[in-house]
């Protein structure tokens, strides 16, 4: 009896994730002795709420799907961002050969698409400032790695998770919960024995909303521990807060005029975009957990657009092959048919954007680490707007 409801790596490469209607097609296909080549491609009509652009993720998950199939893929780079009714990956090749796995690749960039945008979003409402992925109470912990991952690539510092940051091959990031200080009994005990408990390479963050007004708890925690302090940090419940950017205020006054310019301000707790932009000029790190790891999906489709060489698409679908490109010069960007060739108005040349990553079942290009796609997607989100 399985112990979690979850599907096993094999029964998503065996094809059991899958809508019913799938399998259904593919019994037809075999009892009339039918199967045609076909070519599918993969793109959002609109994205989430008021998004003008988002960040694509999942990419590894569906090279490794459909490694050793019968299939060919193009696709954008994972980490690439991407506009409406924009193709972000095509696949082709007997029908029968992909017909089961459409549910499975649309599930694997859906929503890490969706918590990557997210992440960037975050990651541009914060600036300079740290953003750390807490989500992972907010999910099921059979997919904690993947959603920390997208959050990590779509711009977040650091993940909280123990198996993401494996995942990932960086150090997890993290605090102190609630939990120490009522064990404790008391914010500067609970302090202090962190402090003696933890190694020299963890920074020291207290958190001071427990029992007490915070200002004071922030004066207490730093005049107990001085320099050792890196941070303390507000988590306080909605239904105590007022305003949270005057409360940070506050305690940055008393901290300073104290002598703790030393001690930095995190902030957690129900945070979103709007807060983090509010509260940026105060704050030096934010902890954000279920506006990432909820993040709407992109609802991306798999569309039919060629069959057996000939475009053909259902009605509201353009049909045939297709190519995204960008000019190199001013980053103006175009949907155009398979193989065009190309100049910008303003006479730059044009970049493909969707590349082979499988020929015949073989991967055949390089599926960069995280921080390598991380490093991408700061680079591409810096000159976007919100």
């Amino acid at each position: 009896m399985a112990r979690f409801h979850i599907a096993s790596e094999d029964d998503i490469r065996g094809g059991l994730v899958t809508d019913v209607y799938f399998k259904r097609t593919l019994e037809v296909m075999k009892a009339r002795g039918i199967d045609k080549q076909v070519r599918a491609e993969f793109f959002a009509k609109k994205l989430p709420v008021d998004y003008g652009w988002g960040v694509l993720a999942g990419v590894e998950e569906a090279a490794r799907l459909m490694e050793g199939k019968d299939v060919d893929i193009r696709c954008m780079n994972e980490g690439e961002v991407f506009n409406p009714w924009e193709p972000v990956m095509e696949v082709s090749g007997p029908y029968s050969g992909f017909c089961l796995f459409e549910t499975a690749l649309l599930g694997l960039i859906c929503q890490s698409t969706g918590v990557a945008t997210k992440s960037a979003r975050m990651r541009l409402s914060a600036g300079s400032r740290m953003v750390v992925s807490f989500g992972a109470r907010r999910m099921h912990p059979a997919i904690a790695p993947m959603i920390e991952r997208a959050a990590f690539i779509g711009g977040a510092d650091g993940v909280s998770v123990l198996a993401s940051a494996e995942l990932l091959e960086v150090d997890p990031m993290g605090t102190m919960p609630h939990a120490l200080i009522l064990v404790m009994g008391d914010t500067v005990e609970a302090a202090k024995a962190f402090d003696e408990a933890m190694g020299p390479d963890v920074r020291r963050v207290a958190l001071i909303d427990t029992f007490n007004d915070e200002k004071f708890e922030a004066l207490r925690v730093a005049e107990a521990m001085g320099e050792r302090l890196h941070a303390v940090r507000l988590d306080t419940p909605s239904s105590r807060r007022g305003d949270f950017f005057r409360i940070f205020e506050e305690v940055r006054w008393e901290l300073d005029l104290r002598g703790f310019k030393h001690v930095k301000l995190f902030a957690s707790g129900g945070l979103d975009e709007a807060e983090l932009r509010r509260l940026a000029p105060v704050v030096d790190a934010f902890g954000v957990g279920t506006s990432i790891s909820n993040a709407p999906v992109v609802d991306f489709s798999m569309d039919i657009v060629e069959m057996d060489g000939r475009p053909l698409a259902k009605r509201g679908k353009m049909s045939g092959a297709k190519d995204v490109l960008r000019c190199v010069r001013c980053s103006g960007r175009r949907v155009a048919p398979l193989g065009a060739s190309e100049r910008c108005a303003c006479g730059g040349e044009m970049e493909k954007l969707i590349t082979p990553l499988i020929e015949k079942g073989r991967i055949v290009r390089e599926l960069p680490k995280p921080e390598a796609i991380r490093g991408s997607v700061l680079e591409k989100i810096r000159t976007l707007v919100l």
